[in-house]
């Protein structure tokens, strides 16, 4: 399975909603109400022509309000982000985005296509996906056994 059929997936489910994003200037206060209201735990960090500068998650604001106290609320996405972003491609496989997430210690994925942002996967996406092709494998060979009987 790949990226593209992970997105095909949540396209079904969720529609056309859009990767969210962020300025560089935006305050972590308002970072943290937007992951809360679109219910996710990433925002990208994008500039004025669109080009993904860095991504901020719920763990980038835990982390800096460990260190700066209720000060860090105040502190801008790029002051806060991760950056550089790594990236998935269409046709990577759920286990090459699994293996990138668990080496960079991530969450989410960032979907390219041509240079474009197509967009992002987390890792409950890849885990679920990962789940749903084991399920199917498991079908076939049941299937399999059972002919064969």
């Amino acid at each position: 399975m790949t990226i593209a059929a992970i997105l095909a997936h949540k396209k079904r489910q969720i529609g056309d909603m859009p990767v969210a994003d962020v300025t560089p200037t935006t305050s972590a206060s308002d970072v943290a109400r937007l992951l809360a209201r679109r219910h996710i735990g990433a925002a990208l960090v994008r500039d004025a022509a669109g080009q993904i500068l860095g991504i901020v998650s719920e763990r980038d604001i835990v982390r800096a309000i460990a260190q700066y106290g209720a000060a860090a609320l105040e502190r801008s996405a790029a002051m806060l982000m991760t950056s550089p972003v790594r990236t998935a491609s269409l046709a990577m496989t759920v286990e090459q985005a699994m293996q990138t997430m668990s080496d960079g210690r991530f969450r989410h994925l960032p979907v390219m296509d041509d240079g474009k942002l197509v967009g992002l996967v987390s890792i409950g996406d890849v885990v679920t996906a990962r789940l749903r092709q084991a399920a199917q494998e498991v079908d076939t060979l049941k299937a399999y056994v059972a002919g064969q009987a």
